[in-house]
């Protein structure tokens, strides 16, 4: 269905008004391109051998920019690959400081030249060592290099460890990786191996076929020393704890190095990834027999242990590596003989550091819960003004730049003058409940001061003409909506938050997922970057983010709190709920904002139904009598940890301390059959794009089929029929949910408990750039059915980590239910600050207040590249010398076209160029004579002169390339 094909009428309808067509954009074409592209711009993925790919973790859409893999196979958006989030490093500098020490490094500008090679455009700076990364992955093979330096910029020698690694699986059954065995043929890494392969046996088969495929790490000389320091576990810590045997941490393997620089020199580590594909189920037309692609994974890693493949190094790289001889390199004894480090070729100017600015504002709101700050307020302990002062300069010190957190895609511009404004509204008398107080609004909600994104490229830079209903309640009672939270892309991921302005980092643990979708909402409520953020639920987008992050949250019954405003998911099923530091901030936030909108039906089976005060049922008895129930396995980890589900059930003393009964019950069964209710995805665009006449689309396929999105969140093109739900459908839909509400009633009476208990999280969360899943997740039914659940903190694990509960209850408890968990919170005080992470700056009256720039969107990678920095011209005596250039085309599946451009002594000569995707091609610029005549120049008996030529790109539409210019070399060639 084309974009002006006419809507049939509905009547039941979120808001009144008729589709008015915007402006159909089809397509959005950025860069040197002028093709109508077909896939997604952006995480470049680059070919090896038997049809399989590698997705690496470039600068590129969503930003990760860790060199690591996120994963193979086909480019397969979840689990099956051989590599799961690998090849990452992390590093631990001796008595360091940066806050990058130890972290998953990440902000290389990492950019795919379009055929084979992933390079640093910038170093990343950890207590003054300077990293770069190189990933190559040759044309025609199965295996990647990682060449990672490492330059000491300070006066003094560093010593540190380097840990190499990543995610190879995760412990459900046949997804669990195990060692195959070592270059020494047994199953214990040791510096005595130089390889190591893992696979994920089906031991129910014959043969044992490796599930998901094998992989193999190279990772030094064998018999030397300095090859392998000790195996760590990449998830946790690998510089403090061993890799263990068994159990999802063994997924992790983490292969680390200790490294002693002198002041001024560059120490390296050259690791080699093999990769197969898997042997226990069909994967690219086929299924291959056990043992087959194991074999030669381990084959490859024998191969390349014994002549490492150095192609494209030169000397002084060589002479740096460290885990590997000098002979086992192809180096003579002389070789390495005061060999300077200026000879490190393709070394970027410049690094960046991760700096901690001061704050200007004298009031530390870290840990300050919004009731706090109102009281504050209203005593006059502090002003609007030193609030927001004090959020603002904390953003700026930790979510931008390298290693930010990336929680906070933008700030409303006149932040500090709205707060100056609410001080002095209450100078004159203004008592409205929340005056001068911050809060921000996940950016898929509606803002009339700031753009509404929803993560995407799609929709970067668009206005809307109005607040949503909530925000629109929030600022009537004096709250400034100080900015928008970051999230994942539209709110459609559930384990993570990747975006196109930029992934959103673990709040706790800068190394770890923070889950999705609410990432953004969570992680700048618990780093202190805001008082209280609004998130959505479809699935787990507000329990999720609120536990990994240990925070407080209300998924409210179905018609709570009104969705009016919000860019869609799921129709009907969308919650917009909010994520606080304490059930009493909860309360008065719901005091403001569960209201009934008018133009929005689907809330009106809430209609009074809503608690006029929210913060009556916050007693600290509310638990005494109470009988909690625990369904049977709700506390069973799908990867089979114990560690959070033991910190959990520790926690159920504290109920009955507070006075209430645990129970365990039988798991809830009694789900209703399932109708055709439609489209509720792509009706709820209709409806939002209808509440939206300004939008720059006019249907919804232009936006959920947009090749601008994050390239694992991209479905590929649209294929439907262009139609969403009818009103029967919606009814239907809405009664279904009814239906399973009044089910889980019944399961409730029926066992004799007033509430029913789930976790948050129940394992450690993976790290950032694994797959799906990235944690132990077990959903309550709130969101399938529209119950309530309130969800809060309960401590931490052994190791430091945030941990939570849910309560769920029947429709319309739902501040029952806040009662329950403020009694529980009252003894437990379970939430935890990131401290660790987030440290309390320091108070500078006179600094100069940093700036709080925009995430900008991550850079297409569908871009012309050159791939060699020399070139030969062929030129006759008399004539015109012609510049053959090695061109490739990042882009995972589309061609490159545009127009290369070479300057030579201030003179630009032009050809056309077509580059296929994740190709390479000799391209023929032809100069003029007089530029020739440089190349032509040169004294008997001796070569021609080398000329320097800078080469662009410019597209077809005359749009000039985000590639960075390139020096190249031209010598002639006779």
């Amino acid at each position: 269905m084309t974009s002006s094909t006419p809507r049939r009428p509905h009547h039941r309808r979120r808001f009144a008004r008729r589709l008015v067509p915007g402006l159909a954009a089809a397509s959005l074409v950025g860069g040197v391109l002028a093709v109508t592209p077909t896939t997604a711009e952006a995480w470049n993925s680059v070919p090896t051998t038997g049809g399989d790919s590698w997705g690496v973790h470039d600068a590129a859409n969503p930003g990760l920019d860790t060199g690591s893999v996120r994963n193979t196979v086909g480019n397969a958006a979840t689990a099956g690959g051989a590599l799961q989030g690998y090849g990452g490093i992390r590093m631990k500098v001796d008595r360091g400081t940066s806050r990058l020490n130890g972290i998953l490094l990440r902000g290389f500008g990492l950019t795919y030249d379009g055929y084979q090679s992933f390079t640093s455009t910038q170093g990343v700076d950890v207590d003054g060592v300077v990293v770069r990364r190189e990933l190559v992955v040759p044309t025609g093979s199965s295996y990647g290099r990682f060449f990672d330096t490492f330059t000491n910029t300070t006066h003094a020698p560093v010593t540190f460890d380097v840990a190499f690694g990543g995610q190879l699986g995760y412990d459900t059954g046949e997804n669990q990786s195990e060692i195959s065995r070592t270059g020494s043929g047994d199953q214990s890494i040791t510096s005595a191996d130089g390889w190591a392969s893992w696979f994920t046996p089906v031991r129910t088969t014959a043969g044992n076929p490796s599930q998901n495929g094998p992989s193999a790490t190279v990772f030094g000389t064998p018999g030397y020393a300095a090859s392998l320091k000790r195996m760590g576990n990449f998830l946790l810590d690998p510089f403090t704890q061993a890799l263990p045997t068994s159990g999802d941490a063994a997924n992790f393997p983490g292969f680390v190095n200790t490294l002693t620089v002198a002041p001024g020199a560059t120490a390296s580590v050259l690791h080699y990834v093999v990769t197969g594909l898997p042997e226990g189920r069909a994967v690219l037309g086929s299924t291959r027999a056990a043992g087959s692609e194991v074999a030669t994974v381990e084959n490859t890693a024998t191969t390349l242990t014994a002549a490492p493949v150095t192609t494209g190094l030169s000397t002084a790289e060589l002479c740096s590596v460290t885990n590997f001889t000098p002979a086992s390199l192809g180096l003579g004894s002389s070789d390495c003989t005061r060999r300077p480090t200026s000879e490190l070729v393709d070394t970027p100017v410049g690094s960046t550091a991760a700096a901690t600015p001061t704050t200007t504002s004298p009031y530390d709101v870290v840990g300050k819960t919004l009731t706090q700050l109102v009281a504050d307020l209203r005593s006059g302990r502090t002003t609007s003004q030193q609030i927001m002062r004090a959020y603002l300069d904390r953003i700026a010190a930790y979510d931008r730049g390298p290693g930010g957190l990336n929680s906070v895609i933008t700030v409303a511009p006149d932040a500090m003058a709205q707060a100056k404004a609410a001080d002095a509204a209450r100078a004159a008398g203004d008592t409205r409940p929340l005056l001068g107080i911050p809060v921000m609004a996940k950016d898929i909600i509606d803002t009339l001061d700031m753009p509404t994104t929803g993560g995407s490229r799609v929709f970067d830079g668009y206005r809307p003409k109005s607040d949503a209903f909530q925000v629109d309640l929030m600022r009537k009672a004096g709250a400034i909506i100080m900015g928008k939270a970051n999230l994942a892309e539209f709110a459609n991921d559930g384990h993570a938050s990747p975006n196109g302005y930029g992934a959103v980092w673990n709040a706790f643990d800068p190394s770890r997922s923070p889950i999705g979708s609410s990432g953004g909402s969570a992680v700048a409520v618990a780093s202190s970057f805001t008082a209280a953020a609004w998130g959505t639920q479809t699935g787990d987008s507000l329990w999720g983010p609120s536990g990994a992050a240990s925070l407080y949250s209300l998924r409210g019954t179905d018609g709570m709190q009104s969705s009016g405003g919000t860019m869609p998911l799921t129709l009907i099923q969308d919650y917009v709920g909010w994520i606080g530091q304490s059930i009493e901030d909860l309360a008065l936030l719901l005091d403001v904002t569960a209201k009934d909108n008018p133009a929005d039906v689907l809330d009106d089976v809430a209609n009074g139904k809503r608690p006029t005060d929210w913060s009556a049922t916050l007693k600290a008895d509310a638990l005494r009598g109470k009988v909690i129930g625990v369904p049977a396995t709700a506390f069973d980890d799908p990867f089979q940890t114990t560690t959070v589900s033991n910190a959990l059930r520790a926690k159920f003393d504290v109920f009955r301390q507070a006075g209430a009964t645990i129970k365990t019950i039988p798991d809830f069964t009694d789900v209703p059959a399932r109708g055709n209710y439609g489209n509720t995805g792509y009706e709820g665009w209709l409806q939002w794009l209808e509440a939206h006449p300004d939008a720059p689309y006019s249907r919804p396929e232009q936006i959920t089929n947009n090749p601008l999105r994050v390239p694992y969140q991209y479905p590929g093109p649209y294929t439907g029929d262009g139609t969403g739900m009818t009103d029967q459908q919606q009814r239907d839909f809405e009664a279904y949910r009814a239906l399973y509400r009044s089910n889980l009633a019944g399961w409730m009476d029926s066992n004799g408990v007033d509430a029913v208990l789930y976790p948050t999280e129940l394992s450690e969360i993976h790290l950032n750039d694994t797959v799906q899943p990235s944690f132990g997740r077990k959903d309550p039914q709130s969101s399938a059915s529209g119950v309530p659940t309130v969800i809060f903190p309960a401590g931490a694990t052994v190791n430091g980590n945030p941990v939570g509960f849910q309560l769920q209850g029947k429709a319309f408890q739902d501040a029952e239910l806040m009662g329950f968990a403020y009694a529980f919170d009252k003894i437990a005080q379970g939430r935890i600050l990131p401290t660790k992470v987030t440290p309390r700056l320091a108070y500078d009256a006179d600094a100069v207040p940093a700036v709080v720039t925009p995430l900008t969107p991550t850079p297409s990678s569908k871009r012309l590249t050159v791939v060699s920095s020399r070139a030969l011209a062929k030129i006759s005596r008399k004539g015109k010398a012609k510049v053959a250039l090695s061109v490739g085309c990042a882009s995972a599946s589309d061609p490159c076209v545009g127009r290369v451009v070479v300057t030579v002594k201030g003179r630009a000569f032009s050809a056309p160029v077509t580059v296929g995707a994740g190709g390479l091609k000799t391209v023929t610029v032809t100069l003029s004579r007089k530029a020739s005549k440089a190349l032509r120049r040169g004294k008997a008996g001796k070569p021609a002169k080398a000329v320097k030529a800078k080469v662009t790109f410019v597209g077809l539409l005359g749009t000039t390339s985000t590639t960075t210019p390139v020096t190249v070399t031209v010598r002639a060639r006779r």
